[in-house]
């Protein structure tokens, strides 16, 4: 299991949606979220076809949220290319957890994907190819 923390403190669980197929699908056809789901890569996101309201954080590649919004059904939401990494949640819970623009998060645990090389700013990447936030596995 993965845990999303910030500042040395457990916000929540945390399903990864690393691979293209669950990042597609995310929270589509549930009623409910207990924790967070972390979509990586991700700059942007939708709750069309969701059955309720989430909070949204946008997280550069270095792991510092740059965005917040809590999101209503069916709505587009507009694209934050500084993000590599969005974490959702139900909406209010980035409020009882204390997340704030600012906040450095990182993902630990068994299903944390393994820290990315680093990318060269200055090389476009290749389609299909985007620059992943850096995190790292608890210690066993």
């Amino acid at each position: 299991m993965a845990w999303l923390v910030s500042d040395g403190r457990v916000l929540a669980s945390a399903e990864i949606g690393a691979d293209r197929r669950a990042r597609a699908r995310g929270l589509l056809g549930r009623d409910q979220i207990d924790g967070a789901l972390v979509l990586q890569p991700c700059r942007w996101v939708h709750t069309v076809g969701m059955r309720f309201a989430i909070d949204v954080a946008y997280v550069d590649r270095d792991g510092a949220v740059v965005k917040t919004v809590q999101m209503r059904r069916r709505r587009v939401g507009v694209p934050v290319f500084a993000s590599a990494m969005v974490v959702e949640a139900a909406a209010g819970a980035f409020s009882r957890w204390g997340l704030r623009v600012g906040d450095v998060i990182e993902l630990r645990g068994d299903e944390a994907p393994a820290t990315e090389r680093p990318v060269d700013q200055r090389q476009r990447p290749e389609h299909g190819d985007h620059p992943r936030v850096a995190v790292s596995a608890a210690p066993q």
